[in-house]
């Protein structure tokens, strides 16, 4: 696609078919080191796969022959919102998705990252020109794309900040999106782990621990190699999703099939077996001093009685000190065992807008208080103060 320029400053704006477009020098320069969920494995795995979006774009910003930052964007031509949603909103929207399913399909672009934290890739602070011609190429490549609503996907606060003035020009509003939990590591070893936890958090997992090992049926291993194991960990994940609130995306076994192959990032598979049988799997990646466990999959026959939702991320911890890794990340749900576990809450915001007036001004006014809410019904059962995410919202978000 012809790039956009902006002759004052030598900046220009190009947009590639995707993350292998950028050579693999320039993603390893812009991307975080710490980030195992922006390796470039992650996104061609993504590319390769048939997770949710239709299509895949990278908009590249470059000042003269130097690419200065990159923002990857995922296509939906039509979104289902009662996929999206809560459970009960779900509701109030089951007779529409019934008697006129095509009322619920929405053309939406996606800027960030599909499955974690939004970036924009850059190693410098972008100035206001950088900013606005990175905000305006969106923009334009939304309206080429017959695409109206555009959202900057669970982004930090400091994330956003470099681009909030030009956000706000252009149109763009701030509504809450989930945090994100991450455990902070300085430990020796797990053990030395456990023995720091409160008293009340530090029981539970060693009862919790005991009653796994009481089952001498049960046992977890930690693979390098879980490629026999895909139909077992896609059926166990399927489990999973079937109780999810939201499913914007569902991993297929393409995807796992490509990030089992990629060595970016490091990936090995916390596997839980009854017997020769999965019963439980976390899906770990890693890169420098940062870990994620990505997904999860369960066998809801004895995944409570067994305590298997606790035990593979209590492995994961583990691994992640092992690997002298400074924290883990963990997905954003279930708040409760992550709290317990001493995670903190990493507070994140999607910026949204529509390229038609009128709409956007619809989506002003319902979508920040609808996602509010949401926010506040995942978090208020397990919320107390020091629970809550550090960064405070700022007014135009209250």
């Amino acid at each position: 696609m012809a790039p956009a320029a902006d002759r004052r400053t030598g900046y220009r704006v190009e947009i590639l078919p995707g993350a292998d477009a950028l050579p693999h020098e320039e993603w390893e320069r812009l991307a975080p080191a710490d980030d195992p969920m922006w390796a470039r494995g992650v996104f061609t795995a993504l590319e390769h796969s048939s997770v949710g979006p239709d299509g895949y774009a990278v908009l590249v910003l470059r000042r003269g022959g130097e690419t200065v930052a990159a923002l990857p964007l995922c296509l939906f031509r039509g979104l289902r919102l009662d996929d999206v949603v809560g459970s009960r909103e779900r509701r109030l929207l089951a007779p529409v998705a019934a008697s006129a399913p095509r009322l619920l399909r929405v053309p939406m672009l996606f800027c960030g990252h599909l499955l974690g934290q939004g970036h924009v890739l850059t190693r410098e602070a972008l100035d206001a020109e950088a900013a606005g011609l990175l905000v305006r190429g969106v923009l334009g490549f939304a309206r080429r794309e017959r695409i109206g609503t555009v959202v900057l996907k669970d982004f930090a606060a400091a994330e956003l900040a470099p681009l909030r003035p030009a956000l706000e020009q252009a149109g763009f509003f701030l509504a809450p999106g989930l945090p994100d939990t991450e455990l902070a590591l300085g430990h020796n070893s797990f053990d030395e782990y456990v023995a720091a936890l409160p008293a009340k958090p530090r029981r539970n997992v060693r009862s919790k621990l005991r009653k796994f090992r009481a089952r001498p049926e049960l046992r977890v291993d930690v693979l390098d190699d879980f490629a026999h194991l895909l139909p077992q960990v896609l059926a166990l994940y399927r489990q999973v999703m079937a109780r999810a609130e939201q499913r914007l995306d569902v991993l297929d076994h393409d995807f796992l099939t490509a990030l089992h192959s990629s060595t970016d990032p490091g990936r090995r598979l916390v596997a839980c077996f009854e017997g020769d049988r999965l019963v439980a799997f976390l899906l770990c990646l890693f890169r420098g001093s940062g870990a994620v466990g990505a997904r999860i999959g369960l066998d809801y026959r004895l995944a409570h009685e067994a305590r298997l939702y606790h035990i593979v991320h209590y492995e994961a911890i583990r691994l992640a000190i092992d690997a002298g890794c400074t924290h883990i990340r963990f997905a954003q749900t279930a708040y409760e065992p992550k709290l317990e576990l001493g995670c903190r809450l990493v507070e994140q915001r999607h910026a949204m807008t529509h390229v038609r007036p009128l709409r956007r001004a619809v989506l002003r006014r319902v979508l920040p208080r609808a996602l509010g809410a949401a926010v506040t019904d995942a978090l208020e059962p397990h919320r107390t103060p020091a629970a809550r995410p550090r960064t405070a919202p700022s007014p135009g978000e209250r």
